[in-house]
Order: C-alpha cells, then sequence, then structure tokens
C-alpha cells in the first residue's frame, strides 16, 4: 500500500507536472499567435505583387513549416479547399516561390517554400514588371502610329500641334519603358545586388 508521504509526494509532482504543462501550452499558444500574425502581414503585402491573401498565407505556413507539406496537410492547416491549395501551389511554383521537395517513403507530392527571398524577389519582380513594362511599350507604339496617321490626314492646325505635343509625350513614355527593361534585367540576373547589397 502506499504511504500517506508516498502519496503526498505523487500528487505534489503531478501538480508540477500539470501546472508545467499549462505553462507550455500557454507558451505555444502565444508562439503560434505571433507567427500567424506575421503570416497575415507578409499576405497582406504580398498584394503588391498581385498575390491573393489567401496565396500569401499558404506561401507563410509552408515558410514556418520545418517539413515539407502535402496539399491534404495544407488543407487542414487552412481549411481551404485541395482545388484551392492546388492552384495556389502552382501559382506559387510558377513565381518561384515554392519548389517540390522529396521525403523517403512519401508517395504524395510534397512541397516546400523557397527559402531564399531575395531570388523570389528577383524573379517575382522581374515576371511582373516586364510583362507589364512590355504591354505598355507596345501600346505606346501603336499610339504613336495611330497619331501620325491621323496627322497626314487632318487639316485642323490646332489638332496637328496637339498630335505633334502627344507623339512628344510617347517617345519621352517609350524611353522610360527601355530604360525600365534595363533596370529590370539587372535585377533578374542578380546584378542588382553588387549596387545593394544583400543583408547578411
Amino acid at each position: 500500500m502506499i504511504r500517506c508521504d508516498q502519496l503526498e509526494i505523487f500528487l505534489g509532482w503531478g501538480i508540477v507536472f500539470l501546472a508545467s504543462m499549462k505553462h507550455q501550452s500557454t507558451e505555444w499558444q502565444h508562439y503560434e499567435e505571433t507567427i500567424d500574425k506575421f503570416v497575415q502581414v507578409i499576405a497582406k503585402n504580398m498584394n503588391l505583387y498581385g498575390i491573393t491573401p489567401s496565396v500569401g498565407r499558404l506561401y507563410g505556413k509552408l515558410y514556418f513549416n520545418n517539413e515539407p507539406m502535402t496539399l491534404d496537410d495544407m488543407r487542414d492547416a487552412l481549411e481551404m479547399s485541395k482545388t484551392s491549395m492546388s492552384t495556389g501551389v502552382r501559382a506559387l511554383a510558377e513565381m518561384r516561390m515554392v519548389e517540390p521537395a522529396f521525403k523517403k517513403g512519401v508517395r504524395k507530392d510534397l512541397y516546400q517554400a523557397q527559402e531564399d527571398w531575395y531570388k523570389s524577389f528577383s524573379s517575382l519582380f522581374g515576371n511582373r514588371w516586364r510583362h507589364h513594362t512590355e504591354k505598355n511599350s507596345e501600346e505606346a507604339k501603336e499610339a504613336i502610329v495611330e497619331l501620325e496617321k491621323l496627322f497626314q490626314v487632318t487639316n485642323d492646325q490646332v489638332l496637328k500641334e496637339k498630335i505633334q505635343y502627344d507623339i512628344e509625350r510617347l517617345h519621352y513614355a517609350q524611353n522610360y519603358y527601355s530604360w525600365l527593361m534595363r533596370f529590370i534585367q539587372v535585377v533578374e540576373s542578380g546584378e542588382i545586388f553588387n549596387y545593394v547589397p544583400k543583408e547578411e
């Protein structure tokens, strides 16, 4: 039989153990709230690059997860449909922010976040800005062609002067887009880090 003094020691240790577990639970909760808050900030700021908040949260979850995740893992963690997870992962993969991962014994597709944010930024910035810059440059070129045609057929002197002025403005825009394309190349090639070094 257990003596009273032994029982007191046993109960005492039990109370200490439960208190310790409660303390650890509170610490883990605080940790998760802190990380979740930062992930929300990441998701919000990614909107600047045309990434939806839900896809931003997905990236944040992958980034802070110690192990690669399957689509099922992501779905359970973020409470989103598997289809949404698949679409989000594909979008992030196209932007080189997520990459496939491999783990022995796991047959399902695994994914992990690209942890080199400098590389991700270079790729994302280049893809987004190149597309818009090329489109804007082409639109400016087409506008110049149309205005030059109109200039040749109109007899309105005031309109001719306005067309000449606007064509000059469009040429200025084209020069800017040409400069911007060179800047994009500097970012994409990594040459930008020669001028603005990475923080170590």
